[in-house]
C-alpha cells in the first residue's frame, strides 16, 4: 500500500472499530472481539471480513512497528460500506453492480488533496498537531467561560420504517434477524420487535446478544428518553421489552436496562405469574453478575383476571431520567394513553452512556415464544446536568 492509501485505511478502521464497540482503539483486538466485529460488518453489510483478518489489521494499526499487513480492495470497499452506510448487498450483487468498489475511493477521497502532491505521514502529523492546538486555542478563547451543554431533541413516532428513513433519523439496527425484521412494519403506525432468543444479561454459556435492537446514538450528558408500547402482554418466561442504554453496542462496558416482562420462576417454590417492571444494570463483560435494582410486580396474573390485565396494558410506558450519576427510572400502564408515571426507583450509577436502543427479547430459553411488541412512540430530550 502507498502512504496514502495506507493512511486512509488506518483511519478508516479505527472509525469502524469506534462504530462497533463505541470507544477509540487502543489495543490489539482479542479473538473474540474480533468475531463479534466481523459479525458487526456481516449484519449491516452482507460482506465478510475474517476473524483473522481484522485481529491481524488491529495488531497493526495499534502498533505500527507489526508487520505491515495490505487487505484487498474488496476489503477496504467493505470497511467503507460499514462506516458510510452503505445499502445491504451481497458479494454476487457488489460484484455485478459495484465492481469498482465506489464506497473505499469514495473514503479516500478525503485524504486527497486535489492539483497537490501527496504528503507524507511525517507531514501530515505535524500538520494536524499545529491544526489542533491552533483550534483548541480558539475554541477556549470563544467558549471561556462558558460551557455549553451538549443538546438532544428528538422524538419519533415510527410511521415510516424503511431502512432509508431510520438511518436519516440517526437510528441503525444491531444483531439483524433478517425474518423478523422484515416484519417490523406488521402493524401500520408501529414499530413491531419480536421476543427472539437472546439478552445482555451476562452468561457464561452465552455471549451476550439482543437480536433486532433499534439503536442510536447518545450526544446529551443528561436527558429524558421514554418509550410507549401498545398491547404488551408477555405470558412465558423472560419475554420484555423496553429501554436499554449502553456504554457500547457489544455490552462489553456497563448497561442499565428498564423492562416491562413477564415472571413466574421460583426456584422450584410455588409458582405466581407476573407482569413486572425490572430493572438491571450490568457492569460489563468482566463481570458475572448484574445487579437487579428495581423489581415491582404491578399484576399477578390468573385464568379469573386475564383480560382485565390485558386492558391495563394497552398503553404502557418506560421512562429513564439522568442527571450526572443518578438515574431516575419510572413506569406507566392503563387502559387509557395517557396513565401517569409512577416512580420505580432512584439510583446513583457510574456509566458513561454512548447508546440508547429499544429492544425485546426473551433470553436464551427456546420455550418462550417470540411474541410482537409494538413501540407507538420515542422520544429523547436534554435535561440540565444540576440536580
Amino acid at each position: 500500500m502507498n502512504d496514502l492509501d495506507a493512511l486512509a485505511f488506518a483511519s478508516l478502521f479505527k472509525e469502524a472499530h469506534e462504530k462497533c464497540f463505541g470507544h477509540p482503539l487502543t489495543v490489539s483486538l482479542t479473538e473474540t472481539e474480533s468475531k463479534l466485529f466481523s459479525n458487526q460488518i456481516l449484519e449491516h453489510t452482507g460482506l465478510v471480513i475474517g476473524t483473522k483478518s481484522i485481529k491481524n489489521y488491529s495488531s497493526y494499526i495499534s502498533n505500527p512497528r507489526e508487520k505491515p499487513e495490505n487487505p484487498s480492495i474488496a476489503t477496504l470497499d467493505t470497511f467503507a460500506r460499514y462506516v458510510l452506510n452503505a445499502p445491504y448487498t451481497d458479494e454476487i450483487q457488489r460484484k455485478n453492480k459495484e465492481a469498482h468498489y465506489p464506497y473505499w475511493f469514495q473514503y479516500k477521497n478525503q485524504f486527497r488533496q486535489p492539483g497537490k502532491k501527496m504528503v507524507t505521514k511525517k507531514f501530515l502529523l505535524i500538520s494536524g498537531v499545529v491544526l489542533g492546538v491552533l483550534i483548541l486555542v480558539v475554541l477556549v478563547v470563544l467558549l471561556y467561560p462558558f460551557q455549553i451543554p451538549k443538546q438532544e431533541n428528538f422524538s419519533d413516532n415510527f410511521h415510516s420504517l424503511n431502512e432509508n428513513a431510520l438511518i436519516k433519523r440517526n437510528w441503525f439496527v444491531n444483531s439483524k434477524d433478517e425474518r423478523y425484521w422484515n416484519r417490523r412494519d406488521e402493524y401500520p403506525g408501529y414499530l413491531t420487535l419480536f421476543t427472539l432468543r437472546g439478552d445482555n444479561w451476562p452468561d457464561s454459556s452465552s455471549v451476550p446478544v439482543i437480536k433486532n435492537l433499534l439503536v442510536r446514538k447518545l450526544h446529551a450528558d443528561c436527558f429524558t428518553a421514554e418509550a410507549h408500547f401498545k398491547e404488551f402482554f408477555p405470558r412465558q418466561n423472560w419475554q420484555q421489552a423496553g429501554i436499554l442504554i449502553m456504554e457500547d453496542t457489544n455490552f462489553i462496558g456497563k448497561s442499565l436496562r428498564l423492562s416491562i416482562m413477564y415472571n413466574d420462576f421460583y426456584g422450584g417454590f410455588p409458582k405466581s405469574r407476573e407482569i413486572i417492571i425490572q430493572a438491571i444494570t450490568s457492569l460489563g463483560r468482566n463481570f458475572d453478575k448484574p445487579e437487579e435494582i428495581a423489581h415491582q410486580i404491578i399484576f399477578t396474573v390468573d385464568s379469573a383476571n386475564e383480560s382485565l390485565v390485558a386492558m391495563n396494558l394497552q398503553n404502557s410506558a418506560l421512562r429513564i431520567q439522568k442527571t450526572e450519576k443518578q438515574f431516575k427510572l419510572l413506569y406507566a400502564n392503563g387502559s387509557m394513553a395517557n396513565s401517569a408515571f409512577k416512580e420505580l426507583v432512584t439510583r446513583e450509577f457510574d456509566m458513561k452512556p454512548k447508546y440508547i436502543g429499544l429492544f425485546a427479547l426473551k433470553g436464551f430459553v427456546d420455550s418462550s415464544e417470540n411474541i410482537p411488541t409494538r413501540v407507538k412512540f420515542f422520544s429523547l430530550n436534554s435535561n440540565p446536568c444540576e440536580r
